[in-house]
């Protein structure tokens, strides 16, 4: 265990992801369970996180919040694992374009098909993925004809939309198309995602979902 990072999560949370790609980089963390409800909204995790939500990261001192940024801070955090291109690669642009779509648009539009929320044509162009069919056709051309979204490896990109394709497909906010399908085969089974897979699973039988 380690002071240096410590992960603030609920196994039943968006912090499975964060689990992930803490696996993926390999450095000791420490991990603090934050239960749902009062425990959540007291003072002292409020000023970690004033939203109340997790998952949040502290590293010496910094404290990250919003899973796409702890993903992308922890990649760049951490170059010698290559989670994220070189700062002067051209892939770079790839990299960020797609990990931040994957933040931006396609959460929000998920989001909004599990609310029941439609948005009519004409008011598309007030909403940032424009509609649910373009997000996920463009989801699909980012996924074919290539192994990775950046540079032909594996990056945090990969890691947090692959985790968004998973989790959709399996409650249905997200269709199953062949290509998201054979792209997420790709991610599953590295040895970092079962590992963080196994440790959410047995913390969820083993902490209060209230």
């Amino acid at each position: 265990m380690s002071d240096d990072l410590v992960f603030y999560t609920h196994p039943m949370s968006r912090g499975r992801i964060v689990r992930w790609m803490l696996e993926e980089v390999g450095a000791p963390y420490r991990t603090e369970i934050v239960g749902y409800g009062p425990t959540m909204k007291q003072a002292a995790y409020r000023a970690i996180n004033p939203l109340a939500k997790v998952p949040a990261l502290t590293h010496r001192g910094i404290t990250v919040t919003e899973t796409a940024a702890i993903c992308a801070y922890l990649a760049d955090a951490f170059p010698e694992v290559g989670l994220a291109p070189a700062p002067d690669s051209p892939e770079r642009g790839a990299y960020y374009r797609w990990l931040f779509f994957a933040a931006g648009p396609v959460e929000a539009a998920v989001t909004n098909k599990a609310l029941g929320v439609e948005v009519s044509e004409e008011r598309r162009r007030m909403v940032g993925y424009g509609s649910m069919a373009e997000v996920l056709d463009a989801l699909e051309g980012a996924v074919s004809g290539r192994d990775y979204l950046a540079g032909g490896r594996f990056t945090a990109a990969d890691l947090y939309l692959g985790a968004h394709l998973m989790w959709g497909m399996q409650f249905g906010g997200i269709e199953r198309r062949p290509a998201y399908e054979a792209y997420v085969a790709r991610l599953a089974d590295r040895p970092a995602a079962v590992r963080a897979r196994e440790i959410d699973d047995r913390l969820i039988a083993e902490t209060p979902h209230g």
